[in-house]
């Protein structure tokens, strides 16, 4: 098996198109053309990490966190990050990472969270803007049915939790085939009307090209006629954020304790919570504060994210609670959605979650 499988089943859950503007998700280094031996999980990549997948007979690191955010001039070993590029390179090892892209994803690092804490009716607290197309296209009635199967299987006509779905409207279309035209209805120099089926289907902008492929492929007209576009839809499957409903309301106070406990936070910063009674929860792994607006707009009672700037604390007295457990505790159940992905697409390959504490922040 290769490397670059492994990252296809990864990016089938969390595709790198739904990555931020402003990250570095996908390959940092090597080769993914080789075979895999193993893989090794983690958070961040450090030399220690590396080691490690080298002790384990790991060609391989998935990690959440990019080592490559900035980009470099030389590779000498003065920072860590061009040792650890160094030591991979030497050992043929590929570092992978996903990052917002898992963030963004439905059933990713949010999901993950929502799931650890038994929220129920879960959604995307701010969905991902102009990410999705339309596609209009006309085949012979006949042909429609094939036509659609294609673009379903190429991965259109997702809405939502909703698949197979498409809009078909009968109509006549006209053309003439010219000359050295080997038309499938019709004869070369004459005008012919054909009952047509108009098909539209939604599609995620990511899968355009292999939308288009399918469609030519199936479709039997030498010339298909189609147009595609964009549209200002949120799409309902990936975006920042989660919001869900506890079982009950349930003491603030001791809800955060629960989440302290859970995910092993060396403490809970948080606005005040006199008596308040929490059910619904909004969420961001990581730093999550720009959700706090959407989140008010949810009707959370409380916002839990990873880390939130000292002044964003200020200005929602009375609106929400406001509550932070640390960056990597947030985030550190990210390992076990990369374990599950590999796992079930390749049940006997080596996986490996990393023995090294990589959290830079310790507690007194």
């Amino acid at each position: 098996m290769k490397i670059a499988e492994i990252i296809a089943a990864l990016e089938t859950v969390a595709p790198l198109a739904w990555q931020e503007s402003y990250d570095n998700a996908g390959v940092q280094v090597g080769d993914i053309t080789a075979e895999a031996t193993a893989a090794l999980l983690c958070l961040d990549v450090t030399e220690a990490v590396v080691d490690e997948a080298v002790a384990v007979g790991a060609n391989v690191i998935i990690s959440h966190h990019p080592l490559l955010f900035k980009g470099l001039k030389s590779i000498t070993g003065k920072s860590y990050i061009e040792r650890v590029l160094m030591k991979a390179i030497q050992h043929h090892i590929v570092i992978y990472a996903s990052h917002t892209n898992m963030d963004n994803a439905c059933h990713g690092v949010n999901y993950k969270i929502a799931e650890k804490l038994g929220l129920s009716s879960c959604r995307i607290l701010e969905p991902l803007q102009n990410r999705l197309l339309k596609l209009v296209t006309y085949v012979p009635e006949a042909s429609a049915g094939l036509l659609r199967n294609a673009l379903f299987q190429a991965g259109a006509g997702h809405v939502g939790n909703y698949d197979r779905c498409s809009y078909t409207v009968s109509g006549k279309g006209t053309f003439r085939p010219g000359d050295g035209a080997r038309p499938f209805c019709g004869e070369a120099g004459r005008e012919h009307t054909e009952e047509e089926a108009r098909i539209e289907v939604i599609l995620p902008d990511y899968r355009k090209t292999a939308v288009i492929a399918a469609l030519l492929a199936a479709h039997p007209y030498e010339e298909p006629a189609f147009d595609i576009f964009r549209t200002e839809t949120p799409c309902p499957v990936a975006g920042s954020g989660v919001v869900g409903d506890l079982p009950a309301g349930t003491d603030a106070v001791d809800f955060l304790k629960g989440v302290k406990t859970l995910f092993g936070a060396g403490c809970i910063r948080h606005t005040a919570v006199p008596g308040k009674k929490v059910r619904r929860i909004a969420l961001c792994g990581g730093s999550g504060s720009f959700l706090i607006p959407a989140a008010i707009a949810s009707g959370a009672d409380m916002f839990l994210t990873g880390e939130i700037k000292y002044h964003d604390y200020f200005g929602y007295e009375n609106r929400i609670i406001l509550a932070e457990l640390g960056h990597y505790e947030s985030e550190q159940y990210t390992k076990d959605i990369f374990c599950d992905i590999i796992t079930k697409k390749f049940p006997t390959f080596a996986v490996h979650y990393t023995k090294v504490d990589t959290n830079p922040i310790n507690y007194l």
